[in-house]
């Protein structure tokens, strides 16, 4: 049988190494990406600019842009799921 001191124990380990994973991993890799993505968006926005009179470099900008909030969408998803489990579990992200 498990005591509720030991799970109280169990929990404060877990809160501790998520927030060390949280830390040291994930945010700082969700940040990295997202701002990939943000580069990508401004890099298509210029392209989509510079070609104004080609028809394919305006398509070939307007992907970048696409794929760029794509990306950003799901880092912002990544990050709103992270929070709803962490939330839903009971620990603090």
């Amino acid at each position: 049988m498990i005591s509720i001191a030991h799970a109280a124990s169990a929990t404060v380990v877990a809160q501790g190494f998520v927030d060390r994973f949280n830390d040291a991993v994930l945010f700082p890799l969700i940040t990295l990406l997202m701002a990939l993505a943000f580069l990508i968006f401004l890099y298509g926005c210029f392209e989509y600019v510079r070609n104004a009179a080609s028809d394919q470099g305006r398509q070939q900008g307007q992907q970048h842009i696409l794929y760029g909030t794509i990306g950003m969408l799901v880092m912002l998803s990544a990050y709103a799921i992270l929070k709803l489990a962490g939330a839903t579990i009971g620990i603090s992200v």
